[in-house]
C-alpha cells in the first residue's frame, strides 16, 4: 500500500468502505489525518505530529512482535505436545512388538525343548533297545 497517497486520497474526502478504512486505520492513514488536522489547527508543530506517529507505530510493531512470540511459543509447546504423544505411541508398539516376539521366542525355546525331549526319548530308546539285544545275542 502506498501511504501517502492514501493519506492524500482520505484528506481529499475519499470515502472507502468499511473493510478499506479498517486497513487504513490499521495502516495508521487515520491517525496520520488527525494528527495533521492538529498541525493545521495550530495545536503542535510537524516534528511533534511525526514524534506521535514513530511512538504509535512503534508500540504497534512492539504488540505485534509480541503476539508472534506468543504464536511461536504456542507452535512450539504443540509440537513439543505432538512429539511426546508420538513417543508415547512409538513405545507402546515396541512394547507391543517386544511382547510378541518374546512370546514367538517362548513358542519357538518349547517347540525346540519339545523336539530335543522326543530325540532324547528316540536315543534312550534306541540305546535302552540296544543292551537289551547285547546280552540276548551274547
Amino acid at each position: 500500500m502506498k501511504f501517502d497517497r492514501a493519506l492524500y486520497w482520505v484528506e481529499c474526502g475519499a470515502q472507502p468502505t468499511d473493510t478499506v478504512r479498517n486497513i487504513l486505520s490499521g495502516e495508521g492513514v487515520y491517525l496520520m489525518k488527525h494528527l495533521r488536522g492538529g498541525v493545521k489547527k495550530g495545536a503542535f508543530d510537524e516534528a511533534t505530529c511525526e514524534a506521535k506517529f514513530a511512538a504509535w507505530k512503534a508500540d504497534k510493531q512492539k504488540g505485534l512482535d509480541a503476539f508472534e512470540a506468543k504464536m511461536a511459543a504456542e507452535k512450539k509447546a504443540a509440537d513439543a505436545a505432538r512429539l511426546d504423544a508420538e513417543k508415547k505411541a512409538n513405545e507402546e508398539i515396541a512394547k507391543k512388538v517386544a511382547d510378541k516376539k518374546a512370546a514367538e521366542a517362548a513358542a519357538k525355546a518349547e517347540a525346540e525343548a519339545a523336539a530335543n525331549a522326543e530325540a532324547e526319548a528316540e536315543t534312550a530308546e534306541a540305546a535302552e533297545g540296544e543292551t537289551t539285544e547285547t546280552p540276548a545275542e551274547a
